[in-house]
């Protein structure tokens, strides 16, 4: 099987609307249309920061990766937030999830980017172990100030 990493395009969007409930249902986030179609534009890149990326297998979508680059003030070159990662359940384990990351990190090196980071939910054993063979985990806490 072949696998093919591109850019998310227009004729994507049935199969990353599905892939994404899976992904909202995955964290138990129920999502609204009017978010998700919101979502579903700008990682098309319809607004600037945002872009979105496809794994291809025997011409199928099976996982993708929406992304937000943004300043810091600690670096000159821009960062990218790899905010949502998702692969189909039946072609997990086979290197797509490895591929998605691996892609953003050779966007941001062709582009000067300072840094790639992401943040998982603790309990997500099963993906930490794909993510602490291609990056390095921080000591970070992430706080938040939600219903605003």
């Amino acid at each position: 099987m072949s696998l093919i990493i591109r850019n998310l395009a227009a004729e994507d969007e049935p199969r990353w609307r599905s892939l994404w409930q899976d992904y909202c249902v995955f964290y138990e986030q129920d999502v609204p249309d009017a978010v998700t179609d919101a979502a579903w534009r700008r990682v098309l890149g319809c607004e600037e920061g945002f872009f979105g990326l496809v794994a291809l297998q025997d011409n199928q979508v099976v996982g993708f990766v929406n992304c937000i680059t943004h300043g810091i003030t600690w670096a000159i070159n821009p960062i990218c937030y790899l905010e949502d990662l998702y692969v189909d359940p039946t072609v997990r384990g086979g290197g797509v999830g490895r591929a998605l990351i691996q892609s953003v990190v050779d966007r941001a090196k062709n582009k000067g980017w300072h840094r790639v980071y992401w943040k998982t939910n603790a309990t997500n054993a099963v993906a930490q172990v794909l993510y602490n063979k291609v990056a390095d985990r921080t000591q970070s806490i992430v706080y938040e100030v939600n219903d605003i």
